[in-house]
């Protein structure tokens, strides 16, 4: 068994306080709340070292993600980032105005549009992906590849039922 950690050093004094509680929750959410903060520090990282915000990788990664010509049409992107229309369409208005993004007319509907990543936007989101992907592994690096396996089965199986 491994050494105690901060969380079982606050469970063992909530037992001593409120032994009538089950803490088993407190266990698993407090680790991840704390994991979270190590992943947030490493995203936030890997984004400002290629010069975007997260809201920025959000977007150019769901155009990446999209395949060439990297274009998606604004109703797509907020599928994707689960934004208000009026939220995508002022960072669409910024990511043109860095130049990492572009609009087009639909040639099938003139009322509709498509957004497209520029180059820098796709040097920029090639980037940071590597550098999360990297960052990432170092916090990943503690356990072996089954055990990150089995971690990853069972937050799943726990995040679908939200999704």
């Amino acid at each position: 068994m491994p050494a105690n950690d901060e969380v079982d050093r606050i469970v063992d004094a909530w037992l001593r306080e409120r032994p009538d509680l089950d803490f088993a929750p407190l266990q698993v959410f407090s680790r991840v709340a704390r994991l979270s903060k190590h992943l947030d520090r490493a995203r936030r990282t890997a984004f400002s070292r290629s010069e975007l915000d997260s809201w920025e990788f959000d977007v150019l990664s769901a155009l990446r993600r999209a395949g060439a010509p990297y274009e998606l049409s604004p109703k797509l992107l907020l599928q994707q980032t689960l934004v208000s229309s009026g939220t995508m369409t002022n960072r669409i208005d910024r990511l043109v105005e860095r130049g990492l993004v572009t609009r087009r007319t639909d040639p099938n509907d003139g009322r509709g549009i498509f957004v497209g990543m520029t180059a820098g936007g796709l040097t920029r989101v090639d980037a940071a992906i590597t550098r999360l992907v990297d960052a990432e592994a170092a916090l990943l690096r503690s356990l072996p590849a089954v055990d990150q396996e089995r971690l990853a089965a069972l937050l799943r199986k726990l995040s679908l039922d939200f999704d």
